[in-house]
């Protein structure tokens, strides 16, 4: 049984049950022009269910209309929509180019997965467990000359903190400081965007705004889904790792975390680079990369990958 891989999406955005139909759900809600694809057929079945659950205003991603969505497997998108808003009149797809923020984590750690063939050393899944101790990262400068090392040493951002060795906190620190050990400092955003395509294929186009390995990407829902799709499908080495060396993460469960983005309430895991949403309580076992802070997140469970996209505004 393959994971549940979502890709980015809003909180709870509640599919339904697709029986037999192995789903890829990759959602997009933001900002930025695109062209138009040609729609699927008009849905049926369970998929049309999932499509009247997507324009529904109980689910979570009703609150940050206009977005796209999409229901698809590994082999490309089974039913998809453009959810539009009476306040604004964009619309989004499937093409739409959009800043991922911190879904950029799952690139940077699926990128070395494959460069490494899976064989992580106590140091990388420290590093990836966001334990390391590199807590006091701000950003890097949003400039296409600035390198990975340039912006590690910039103010606070290489510091390491001895007092939050061996916690959990989530932050951007932890996959900088390992970029520049592992022969990445030398790279600007571009020259960054080029080895990451290097590893997980050519066939994925992104940008990076800044030379942020955990926050700095830009690119389309398509272009996510992708790496979704390959990952499902074994074509890269983080199907075979999803989930592994998982760490506890809430302050309020777990004695070594020190900060989680997670929903109120709720228990997650932290595996190589992306979050096991598995909360005994309301957990479904998703693996995902979300960006809380622009509602992008991205998962996979049981073959499955949903998604809501919202871009940064």
């Amino acid at each position: 049984m393959s994971p549940l891989v979502r890709g980015t999406r809003c909180p709870r955005f509640a599919m339904p049950a697709i029986g037999a139909l192995a789903a890829l759900v990759v959602s997009a809600c933001g900002g930025g022009g695109s062209s138009e694809v040609a729609p699927p057929p008009p849905p049926t079945g369970a998929a049309a269910a999932a499509a009247a659950t997507a324009n529904s205003s109980t689910n979570a991603c009703s609150t940050v209309h206009p977005f796209y969505w999409e229901v698809g497997d590994a082999s490309g998108a089974i039913v998809s929509g453009s959810v539009n808003s009476s306040t604004d009149p964009t619309v989004y797809t499937a093409t739409t180019k959009m800043s991922i923020a911190s879904a950029s984590k799952w690139f940077y750690s699926t990128y070395f997965v494959q460069r490494t063939g899976g064989a992580l050393s106590a140091s990388d899944i420290k590093f990836f467990n966001f334990q390391s101790g590199y807590t006091s990262f701000l950003t890097c400068l949003p400039s296409p000359l600035q390198t990975v090392q340039q912006c590690v040493d910039m103010g606070s951002n290489g510091d390491h903190n001895a007092a939050d060795d061996g916690r959990f906190a989530y932050g951007g620190g932890h996959m900088e400081k390992h970029a520049s050990l592992n022969g990445l400092g030398r790279l600007n955003s571009a020259g960054l965007a080029t080895e990451l395509r290097s590893q997980i294929g050519t066939d994925i186009n992104f940008t990076y705004g800044e030379p942020q390995l955990a926050g700095g990407m830009a690119m389309t829902p398509g272009d996510y889904a992708t790496l979704l799709r390959k990952i499902v499908r074994g074509d890269l080495t983080m199907h075979d790792v999803l989930g592994t060396h998982p760490v506890c993460t809430s302050p309020a469960t777990c004695a070594n975390a020190k900060f989680a983005p997670t929903p109120p309430g709720e228990s997650w895991h932290y595996s190589i680079g992306h979050w096991v949403e598995d909360d005994p309580n309301v957990g479904d076992g998703a693996f995902s990369s979300p960006a809380p802070s622009a509602s992008i997140r991205g998962s996979t469970t049981a073959g499955r990958t949903t998604a809501c996209w919202r871009g940064m505004t």
